[in-house]
């Protein structure tokens, strides 16, 4: 049951999706049903929460309003949780489902609350005490979404089966009117107080002129927090630059040239997430102290505080003077991702999460998650974002949309 993002291109497709819908039902409606006012229930209640920290809980009231000429005979409330943040609690008439990341929509947590109760029109309801949220060790800017419908939605196919909550049932109740929500769905960021930190590898090389040699450079996020990008914001890139005397014969994935530099994108920003990137270089002379470097972005990262581990030397040795004349084309061989990010993986790295990991097409290992790009953005996620699909009426859309680009 993703519920989309909210920017534009997901706004369309949802319009379109429920449209879509919308017309089927109306279509297959009885003719009984055809002049009954249409109840319009929209979502509020959640406001932005900042300054929590890994281990606290708090609370999430929610508003339900109708805003249709007639009543709903019943009303759902879909809570969404991004992958730092987790239900403390979850009511007996709430079921809860686990989400795994995919269709560059990242992993979630979602519990839907069902009331049989009328929603009279012109009215505002609320929950007789407020869904309860903990922080996880891993939260960072996180998001937590709201969504109302008529009606049960039905689960993500994407996720684990649901699971009843256990805790005493909640129920509707009038609020005071002006606290009404303005829209099906509404989200808003949760700002945790954590640290992330990035760090980077070089690597010592050793041969004679004429040789090609394999160079391995690395980035690791060592968390605790994960990173979720969010629209529009640039995300860390690795810039690598070849020690003097060398010719690129085969790039590392997800790195293009820029001069003598390649920038580099990862898959994954998930805590303990690792990257490596696996140069082929030959040896075209003897450069006397030549050194090379592999060094993160210079974006603002304040949640990285540790800043020694940000840059590291890629060292040479050449044994043999002289030149072979000529040497490789920068970069010609590249390879085949040509410095396009990495497909998206199953999202969680450690815990509930549920962690996956692919392989390079240099066979080196990176783990799952969502997907980072090079350069300029990375995925997709407070408003953080990203688009959605629409699974029928009762489908709830978490989402966010994780472009994968090359770096810029």
């Amino acid at each position: 049951m993703p519920m989309p993002p909210h920017n534009r291109r997901a706004s369309r497709a949802a319009v379109a999706s429920l449209g879509a819908v919308g017309l089927i039902a109306l279509a297959a409606a009885p003719a009984a049903f055809a002049d009954e006012a249409p109840s319009e229930l929209v979502a509020g209640g959640i406001k932005p929460v900042d300054g929590v920290k890994p281990g606290d809980i708090f609370d999430v009231p929610a508003t339900v309003a109708n805003k249709g000429a007639g009543a709903a005979k019943m009303a759902s409330i879909s809570y969404s949780v991004t992958r730092g943040l987790d239900f403390a609690e979850v009511p007996s008439n709430c079921r809860e489902q686990h989400v795994r990341s995919g269709d560059e929509l990242p992993e979630r947590w979602i519990a839907v609350c069902v009331f049989d109760q009328v929603v009279e029109p012109g009215a505002v309801y609320t929950t007789d005490r407020p869904l309860r949220v903990k922080v996880l060790d891993r939260a960072l800017n996180e998001e937590l979404g709201l969504q109302t419908m008529e009606g049960d939605p039905q689960a993500d196919e994407n996720g684990d089966p649901p699971v009843p909550g256990t805790a005493p049932a909640v129920t509707l109740v009038k609020a005071p009117t002006g606290s009404a929500g303005s829209a099906h769905i509404v989200f808003a960021p949760v700002t945790a107080v954590n640290t992330a930190d990035y760090q980077v590898t070089g690597a010592a090389l050793k041969g004679r002129v004429g040789d090609t040699v394999t160079m391995k450079a690395t980035f690791t996020n060592a968390g605790p927090a994960w990173f979720m990008r969010k629209e529009g914001e640039r995300s860390v890139s690795v810039l690598i630059t070849p020690p003097a005397g060398t010719s690129v014969v085969k790039r590392g994935n997800f790195c293009r040239a820029e001069g003598k530099t390649y920038h580099c994108g990862m898959v994954s920003l998930n805590e303990g997430s690792h990257e490596t990137y696996t140069f082929k270089l030959k040896i075209d002379k003897q450069v006397a102290g030549a050194k090379g470097s592999v060094a993160l972005s210079t974006e603002p990262r304040p949640f990285d505080t540790n800043k020694a581990n940000d840059r590291a030397d890629i060292t040479l040795d050449v044994t043999g003077g002289g030149s072979t004349g000529g040497g490789g084309s920068t970069g010609s061989t590249g390879s085949s991702t040509n410095g396009s990010t990495g497909g998206s993986t199953g999202g969680s790295t450690s815990g509930s999460a549920g962690g996956s990991s692919s392989t390079g097409g240099d066979g080196s290992t990176t783990s799952g998650g969502d997907l980072a790009e090079t350069g300029s953005s990375t995925l997709p996620i407070a408003g953080a974002a990203a688009a959605a699909v629409v699974a029928g009426a009762g489908t709830l859309l978490v989402a966010r949309r994780r472009r994968a680009q090359n770096p810029s």
